[in-house]
């Protein structure tokens, strides 16, 4: 009920008599019930009633309108306030003094300084349009020129020209150079990126067809003679595997990714680990090899390796361990990331995959991810890799035998590395490197969509930008140093022509060129040079469509359409300058930084694995923590004693920041000319930048 003053003042003002008002409060429409006095149409006393009722209807109209404006006003102050907020979250970010300038010892920053100085000058020059066509609008001038059949824009610049004033002079002078030098060219640039837009929609639309297909005829790779009388016969029926783990300081995830492996359901006599160690941390490396030992205490095969020199990274963990004396008596070669964790029977179901099928070299497993509700960056991330593994790998592998390898979560025949030449150091994709050979030997891939292999997504943004960065200028390594060997191998025409067109051109290079030169470079220049036109079906209907259709394969996720549509072109400018680096061998492309872990799972994961193999007493022994032990250690500690967390500190991205400045200069200048779903695509797409660029997306990293 509202407050009885309100009552009182009603009634003062219609000394003390009149119809009664009852505002209620709980209804955030402020509904107003009025009860009327009865009168008769007509007589003196129903006149009088009908005055005093318009009366009280206006002031009852007062309060409500008082009543909203207080609560749009409190609505407005909740939106300064969050305003206020990300200022502050910014102010914080500047103060910190941290950018992605701020480069890691060793690391190159010649590209990045490039790139980023023209950046700076694409802000500064669009500033100064954006001023000049400020003043040129509040003139009254023409900010477009018209069309006519024999010279175009002529029209306004002879009204420009009739103008007094040196002023007016300039501007005409700059439309025609705008519209004589300017625009062609920046025209045939839009009409290029379009073209192969619609290309890679093409492609994107075909893949999705596939996968449909895929779903309607039930398509997938069925195992020749899997008998579970065969299969459970006896220890020799099982071929014998080797399971390499490589890792590099990966002291969050090592554990449960260690007793994940030791615990897969096979026989013991079959398959051997081998825990390949690169880290350069004496304690993350003792942690380790003191959990190999617990486990080989349990009755694993299991060995532990560490190179102290770090040559060729991953690849050359890997080919170090292939050189191993013993790799001779194993068929097959299994390889998980340190923060993989496969089922118990991930083996036993991959494996009959290879039976009866000599010309099988690899076996690749789909990736499900522990964390992707973790936050934002996880859940536009899941998008991402639910496409890219329920429909580019699994259409590739149904109807081509061929995709990229993963690098993780995949079984190998060991002949098939061997006849494909093995490791090599040459790119930071030795994955996808190996898979390239091995298909121009002419050995056929399976994917196995149905068998899943837990792992952790990146929740920091540094950390996902990192691993794009090596993910995108990798290809373009590869693409240039196996080039002539696609063609001169002996593989049909149309495989060639699917690896070089289709998988390193369109997909690798064309994608990332497009996004950030159409959507990034393009779009804001035409608002400054409006005789250059990029459709709005470009700009609005062709994205939501693809972004519809990427997002299918996981459908919780339908809600944040609209932010991974602004995130993806938001990525375009670190994977367009990763793929630039790439291909033109510049220091950057070589560059390989471990991608941080969370380690979020470790414990919900120990404790299941301790619940269903039950080993709960051996956990305690060796290097596994007594975690109740620990916490109440802690909590007896003094304050002064207690250890200290890591501070976390986040970055502020100067590219993503010009990015964003000069998106949200283009918007306003879109203003001026009435361009609604452009000014609506460069304002989001600005502010998604801005978000980006202060690292207000995901969680901190240490």
């Amino acid at each position: 009920m509202a407050p009885s003053f309100w009552g009182r003042e009603a009634r003062l003002s219609d000394g003390g008599g009149g119809t009664p008002v009852v505002v209620k409060m709980e209804n955030p429409n402020w509904s107003i019930s009025e009860m009327e006095q009865e009168a008769v149409p007509g007589s003196p006393a129903g006149l009088a009633a009908g005055k005093a009722g318009r009366g009280k209807n206006a002031r009852q109209i007062t309060w409500v309108l008082l009543l909203k404006a207080h609560r749009a006003a409190g609505r407005l102050t909740g939106a300064a306030s969050a305003a206020l907020a990300v200022a502050a979250a910014a102010r914080r970010r500047v103060a910190a003094g941290r950018t992605d300038g701020d480069a890691a010892p060793g690391e190159s920053t010649a590209l990045r300084a490039r790139f980023y100085g023209c950046l700076r000058l694409f802000v500064v020059l669009s500033m100064l349009l954006l001023a000049v066509e400020v003043a040129a609008y509040l003139q009254g001038w023409h900010l477009q020129m018209p069309e006519m059949p024999e010279m175009p824009g002529q029209l306004a610049m002879d009204g420009l020209l009739a103008v007094d004033g040196l002023a007016a002079s300039a501007y005409a002078g700059w439309m025609r150079v705008r519209l004589q030098y300017i625009a062609p060219p920046l025209q045939f640039l839009t009409n290029s990126c379009v073209v192969l837009f619609m290309i890679q929609s093409v492609d994107r639309l075909v893949l999705c067809l596939g996968c449909l297909w895929i779903k309607l005829r039930g398509i997938k790779p069925v195992p020749i003679a899997a008998d579970k009388d065969d299969v459970e016969a006896g220890d020799e029926d099982f071929p014998m595997v080797l399971v390499q783990m490589p890792m590099c300081n990966e002291r969050e995830v090592y554990q449960q990714s260690i007793g994940a492996i030791c615990a897969l359901d096979w026989p013991r006599s079959n398959f051997l680990v081998q825990v390949l160690d690169d880290s350069d941390d004496a304690t993350t490396s003792a942690l380790i090899k003191e959990e190999v030992e617990k486990w080989q205490r349990e009755g694993v095969r299991i060995v532990y390796r560490h190179r102290v020199i770090r040559d060729g990274y991953k690849a050359g963990n890997l080919k170090s361990a292939m050189n191993c004396s013993y790799v001779k008596d194993y068929e097959y070669v299994v390889i998980f990331d340190a923060d993989f964790q496969p089922q118990a029977d991930f083996l036993k179901r991959a494996m009959p995959h290879f039976k009866g099928k000599d010309d099988v070299g690899l076996v690749q497993a789909r990736w499900s991810f522990v964390n992707n509700d973790e936050n934002l960056l996880t859940r536009l991330q899941n998008i991402n890799l639910c496409f890219h593994f329920e429909v580019e790998q699994q259409v590739n592998g149904a109807f081509l035998n061929f995709f990229g390898f993963n690098g993780t979560a995949g079984v190998w025949r060991i002949k098939a590395l061997e006849d494909s030449g093995g490791w090599m150091e040459r790119t930071t994709v030795e994955d996808m490197d190996i898979a390239v050979r091995a298909h121009l030997k002419g050995w056929k891939f399976l994917y196995l969509n149905d068998v899943e292999c837990q792992c952790e997504l990146p929740e920091s943004y540094e950390a996902y930008r990192k691993q794009q960065h090596r993910w995108h200028s990798g290809p373009m390594q590869l693409f240039r140093l196996c080039f002539v060997d696609i063609i001169k191998s002996k593989i049909g025409f149309w495989k060639k022509c699917n690896l070089i067109f289709l998988f390193f051109l369109l997909r690798k290079l064309i994608l990332p060129f497009y996004s950030f030169t159409l959507f990034c470079v393009i779009l804001p220049m035409t608002m400054f040079v409006p005789e250059a036109e990029l459709p709005a079906w470009v700009v609005c209907y062709i994205p939501a469509t693809m972004s519809i259709m990427s997002i299918l394969p996981s459908p919780k996720s339908f809600p944040f359409i609209v932010p991974y549509l602004l995130f993806e072109n938001t990525m375009s400018v670190t994977k367009f300058n990763a793929m630039i680096s790439g291909l033109f061998q510049l220091g950057s492309a070589y560059e390989w930084v471990v991608t941080k872990k969370s380690g979020r799972s470790s414990e919900g994961d120990l404790v299941a694995l301790v619940e269903k193999h039950t080993v709960q007493q051996q956990q305690r022994v060796g290097s596994a923590p007594d975690l109740a032990g620990l916490a109440a250690k802690d909590s007896s500690l003094p304050k002064k004693d207690a250890p200290k967390k890591k501070q976390k500190h986040n970055r502020i991205y100067r590219k993503e920041l010009a990015l964003s400045f000069l998106l949200l200069t283009a918007a306003a200048r879109s203003v001026l000319s009435a361009q609604g779903i452009h000014f609506y695509f460069l304002l989001f797409q600005g502010v998604s930048f801005l978000v980006m660029g202060l690292d207000l997306i995901g969680e901190q990293v240490e």
